[in-house]
């Protein structure tokens, strides 16, 4: 993490005080906005490796600046703080664009280990080629573009990592954890059903009336992504 740029988006002075002396070793450059709409601006005007947003904001909430800074960017890496922890309140943060959740009260030591795991993430350089498919299904990585029988596909960006990840390793049964972190780079309770949520709104997407079914659920271990099924995989 040394030499990173972070920009804090927090607006209780105490926490942020907590934040900086935990990261003051770190050999990081940290900058501090108070509300939702000076965060979104300096998100626009400098680069930043990662953000660290609060979802409850004055002025402009967490939400609206994650949607607002995924329309321009949508490789920096955002990590989401907030006192909600249900699986709709995370789910909801990582559909506007976050790429980790921490729920408050948090230890500091898990969200600099957290910041450490997205920036090194953001900077992983993995080479790919820019096509990949199966079926009647393709995505282009370097255009972020998706075509099912050569229509587009309108996803999310969490949407997207997601069948990325399953496209790289089709034929693979994944189970939930490898999902979880490899998409998230998080560790959900096990008792989350965040990777079922999304798998489900992939289908949605990918697995209509027309073509073949892709995304295949094997009971008891997980999810492969599949042109056709075998006998002892069931839907």
């Amino acid at each position: 993490m040394k030499g990173s740029k972070i920009l804090l988006i927090e607006d209780t002075p105490d926490l942020v005080s907590v934040i900086l002396r935990g990261l003051s070793e770190e050999e990081v450059e940290v900058s501090v906005a108070a509300d939702g709409v000076t965060g979104l601006e300096m998100a626009f005007k400098y680069d930043f490796d990662l953000i660290v947003l609060d979802i409850m904001l004055p002025v402009m909430n967490g939400i609206q600046v994650c949607k607002e800074v995924r329309k321009r960017n949508a490789e920096i890496a955002i990590l989401m703080l907030t006192a909600l922890g249900s699986t709709e309140n995370i789910v909801t943060g990582l559909e506007s664009g976050a790429d980790d959740y921490l729920v408050k009260p948090f230890k500091l030591e898990e969200l600099v280990a957290r910041m450490r795991t997205l920036i090194r993430r953001s900077r992983k350089q993995i080479t790919f080629t820019d096509r990949i498919s199966i079926a009647d299904l393709e995505i282009n990585t370097a255009s972020k573009m998706i075509t099912k029988a050569n229509q587009p596909v309108n996803l999310t960006a969490t949407e997207y990592r997601l069948l990325e990840y399953l496209l790289k390793n089709q034929n693979k049964v994944l189970s939930r954890i490898q999902i979880l972190e490899n998409v998230w780079d998080i560790d959900f309770n096990m008792g989350t059903n965040v990777v079922d949520v999304y798998i489900n709104y992939l289908r949605k997407k990918i697995d209509n009336d027309k073509g073949p079914k892709l995304i295949h659920t094997v009971f008891g271990m997980g999810y492969i992504l599949k042109e056709e099924m075998p006998n002892e995989i069931s839907k």
